[in-house]
């Protein structure tokens, strides 16, 4: 329970009342959210670490991977500790800080989702068309894709929060207020409904080309024992990118439906409640479990991990090691 207490600021007569929580309940709050925001630091930095620096991970899919983590890892480091703040009742830091870490935070999270967006394709690409794959996506087409993701996602997320930059604090109900307001339909379409339909589509086209090629594959069985292993091999491999991609897109829906479930409700959403800072922040938890999903499903990313700890990384010519 919250009990009321004396203003944010007592010398201001528009000061929001300031709420307290029970001493235990908030260190129990600030210990499981910070580490949270640890850990998804630590998993993001792994995953950029190995693949900046092993060279035979440079490929295609591994940059887009890459700046997966990049725009993850950032969410560990600059976003969660704001979003931490949020859940203050007073707000300290200004109108113009609130503003600019909302901004922040909607270029991180949109890059992240175009990032997934990107790695959808790519993984279509290379299930649906794979005699066309080395052509179509190359790591310089890709150096692009991920530069103008990260392009898109500064525009939208400055025009998304015109207002609001414009003349920060304009929202809010009193001084020490953390509150922005963007539409809610335009942000539910551009940012929920438009990449997970995308992701379902291409994920939906992989499965079934995977389900065909496996139904093909055993109807050419023969008695040849090598051709039998060459069999199950296709098939196992098919059926265990569909799954992870399931996965993914599960995982995807779980954290962003609480935050976005509410703009079904109205074409605005008023930020800034406790609530709101709950169902963001289960948003950016997200960013945490990617590194897992994408990362810890791939033998190389263990491996490249226990070069990294156990400090072989700083032997000469350690970009050489084999890690796949």
């Amino acid at each position: 329970m919250m009990e009321e207490a004396e203003l944010c600021f007592p010398q201001i007569n528009t000061s929001c009342r300031k709420l307290t929580r029970p001493q235990s309940e908030s260190m129990l709050i600030y210990i499981l959210l910070s580490f949270i925001s640890l850990l998804t630091v630590i998993l993001n930095l792994l995953v950029i670490i190995s693949i900046s620096h092993f060279r035979q991970l440079h490929t295609p899919t591994n940059l887009i991977i890459l700046s997966l983590a990049v725009s993850d890892f950032l969410v560990g480091l600059l976003v969660m500790p704001f979003q931490i703040l949020l859940m203050e009742p007073c707000w300290l830091l200004g109108d113009l800080v609130c503003v600019l870490q909302y901004f922040l935070a909607f270029i991180i999270v949109c890059s992240s989702e175009v990032n997934m967006v990107l790695i959808s394709v790519d993984r279509y690409v290379a299930i649906c068309d794979p005699l066309h794959y080395s052509t179509k996506i190359t790591q310089q087409k890709v150096k692009v894709y991920v530069l103008l993701c990260w392009i898109y996602s500064v525009f939208y997320s400055f025009f998304t929060l015109f207002n609001n930059l414009k003349q920060p604090g304009r929202y809010n109900s009193c001084y020490g207020e953390c509150v922005i307001n963007i539409f809610g339909t335009v942000d539910l379409v551009i940012s929920f409904i438009l990449p997970i339909s995308t992701i379902v589509i291409l994920y939906l086209r992989v499965f079934v080309v995977a389900v065909s090629q496996a139904r093909a594959m055993r109807s050419h069985i023969t008695a040849v024992k090598l051709q039998s292993s060459v069999t199950v091999t296709v098939k196992k491999s098919e059926l265990k990118a569909a799954r992870t991609l399931g996965v993914v897109v599960a995982v995807f829906i779980v954290c962003y439906c609480p935050y976005y479930g509410g703009s079904l409700s109205g074409n605005e959403i008023m930020m800034g409640s406790f609530l709101n800072a709950v169902t963001v922040f289960l948003v950016y938890i997200n960013s945490c479990l990617n590194p897992v999903i994408y990362a810890f499903f791939y033998p190389w990313f263990r491996k490249s991990v226990k070069v990294i700890v156990t400090l072989e990384i700083l032997k000469p010519h350690s970009n050489e090691t084999s890690v796949l």
